[in-house]
């Protein structure tokens, strides 16, 4: 009796023993590979390679070689994400801006898909240049790992990345590292080219370019005032001013006399554009590039925005 127990229970562990060996329990490294090479199998995508820390990335642009990227430089960014279950998708490269110290990516929680250690040395490590352009599919245990990132939950997944999901990006680095004259001058570059994009799909066809600041402007109804704006001119008006996908920045389009400002507390593109070609009574849309808006440092809208603003001057006090 005591012989068949002891047959039958070193049967059950070689049994135990076998199933074991038939089970696939990767890694959480293992495992994001695997999703990783489904979803480039899946979707046709060709030409990524793999680092060694799993990030798998295409560079379509190097940039400025020969002037590699440090962690304490400024960077401009725009990026596009979506997490590779298709859940989440946030493709706006107007909301999707990044103007900062490189090596504070990681830390950055706004917009959704900074905050994330494989992107921060992605393009510290693999881009390295600025200028460059490259797409960066980064492994879950780089990204939010199992928490995840965002709002809502497993049902409503518009503003939330799920746990365990790589995250697929598009990321564009503009300009010179140093914020110095060539970063100006290659972020206005970009700034254009935005600005032109819009016009086109927007069908603005009455926008002209100022020859001498190149900002955009369109004149709906002239005005009928003689008196010109100048820096010490206080204007009355009513406004909205909007990002080129059409987010609301600020407006006051009330009923009355409008809101009055001080020329010189205006940013710059309206200060400019309103002396140059305003005066009572002018209805005019201008479109300007981050340099003569809000700049790299804005407080409620992203860095580095072109901004539209649409203005009536109702009255004009010297």
């Amino acid at each position: 009796m005591k012989q068949t127990t002891f047959t039958l229970l070193l049967f059950s562990i070689i049994a135990l023993v076998s199933c074991r060996k038939d089970k696939y329990d990767p890694t959480i490294k293992e495992y994001d590979d695997d999703q990783i090479a489904a979803y480039i199998k899946t979707n046709g995508i060709t030409g990524m390679q793999r680092d060694t820390s799993g990030i798998y990335y295409k560079i379509t642009d190097p940039g400025l070689t020969g002037s590699d990227i440090q962690y304490p430089d400024t960077i401009s960014m725009v990026f596009t994400i979506r997490s590779i279950d298709g859940k989440y998708i946030s493709s706006d490269t107007i909301a999707n801006h990044y103007a900062g110290v490189a090596g504070h990516i990681y830390g950055t929680v706004s917009p959704l898909g900074l905050n994330v250690p494989g992107l921060q040395s992605a393009i510290h490590d693999i881009l390295k240049h600025p200028g460059g352009i490259m797409r960066v599919i980064v492994p879950s245990h780089l990204a939010y790992g199992v928490s995840g990132a965002g709002s809502g939950s497993s049902t409503i997944t518009t503003n939330r990345i799920a746990g365990n999901q790589s995250l697929d990006y598009y990321i564009h680095l503009i300009g010179n590292r140093r914020g110095d004259a060539t970063h100006l001058s290659d972020q206005e570059a970009y700034d254009q080219l935005v600005i032109k994009n819009y016009i086109g799909a927007s069908g603005l066809t009455t926008m002209k370019q100022d020859p001498k600041y190149g900002f955009w402007y369109s004149i709906g109804v002239p005005g009928t005032g003689t008196v010109p704006i100048t820096d010490s001119t206080t204007v009355s008006v009513t406004y909205t001013t909007q990002l080129l996908n059409g987010t609301i920045a600020d407006q006051y389009n009330t009923a009355g006399p409008g809101i009055s400002f001080d020329i010189p507390d205006l940013i710059k593109g309206v200060q400019l554009s309103l002396k140059k070609y305003a005066t009572t009574g002018t209805l005019m849309t201008v479109i300007m590039s981050s340099h003569f808006a809000y700049g790299n440092k804005p407080s409620s809208i992203p860095p580095n925005s072109c901004v539209r603003y649409d203005v009536r001057v109702l009255g004009i006090a010297p």
